[in-house]
């Protein structure tokens, strides 16, 4: 078993879980509130522009030309591509580019890009990719998983959103990631593949705590 199965083998529960969320069979099924999915488009907004703080960090880290530059390719992508594919998606919603520059970051949101910085500012590669693998994976995975049950009719705009995330491309952006945590955790010592572990535990729990924080809709209480 490879050091990616073995983490994903650990965080089982956790996956189940967050599979079966009511957020994301609400996707699946159309059944959502669609101010819920706002609200969703909006905290992912903010997530991507950190996310890409991650990769600038992991294109630095890298010991080698082709792992550098599938980051800063992934960097640009995101930066220059996903973003602008987010922004076009949300004015389907109705959702302007000021409102979404204008969003502010709720709690959850807050909480798991400061575990992502913090392991990426302080931590090796191999810890960076392994705190990243759950949001990788597992929204190709969800994507997959809805795919397979079929598009809702009555909300084409889901469908789109679990085309985006069941495609070829995606998955293969997923396999990549894990390829390289396999290779990460092989040439880690004990301590450090240790770390992974609790890293990727941790993003495993806050990808669940990011669909459960877009579902109650989550607010600073003061």
């Amino acid at each position: 078993m490879s050091f990616a199965e073995v983490l994903w083998k650990k965080a089982e529960p956790i996956w189940h879980r967050t599979l079966h969320h009511p957020f994301v069979r609400g996707i699946g099924d159309g059944t959502l509130a669609v101010d819920k999915f706002k609200f969703y488009v909006r905290q992912d907004y903010i997530f991507l522009i950190e996310y890409s703080r991650v990769l600038a960090l992991a294109t630095a880290k890298s010991s080698d030309l082709p792992t550098m530059g599938r980051f800063a390719e992934l960097l640009h992508a995101t930066l220059h591509t996903e973003m602008a594919l987010h922004r076009a998606f949300a004015e389907k919603f109705g959702i302007s580019r000021h409102e979404l520059e204008q969003t502010k970051p709720a709690p959850t949101t807050v909480a798991y890009t400061r575990h992502l910085l913090q392991v990426s500012a302080l931590g090796s590669l191999g810890e960076l990719v392994a705190s990243l693998f759950p949001c990788q994976w597992g929204y190709s995975e969800i994507g997959a998983a809805l795919a397979r049950q079929g598009e809702p009719r009555n909300q084409p705009l889901y469908g789109e959103w679990i085309r985006t995330y069941a495609s070829p491309e995606f998955a293969v952006l997923a396999q990549w990631i894990r390829a390289l945590l396999d290779t990460m955790g092989e040439d880690a010592g004990g301590q450090e593949r240790a770390r992974m572990e609790e890293h990727f535990l941790l993003s495993a729990r806050y990808e669940h705590a990011f669909w459960d924080m877009s579902w109650r809709m989550e607010a600073w209480p003061i």
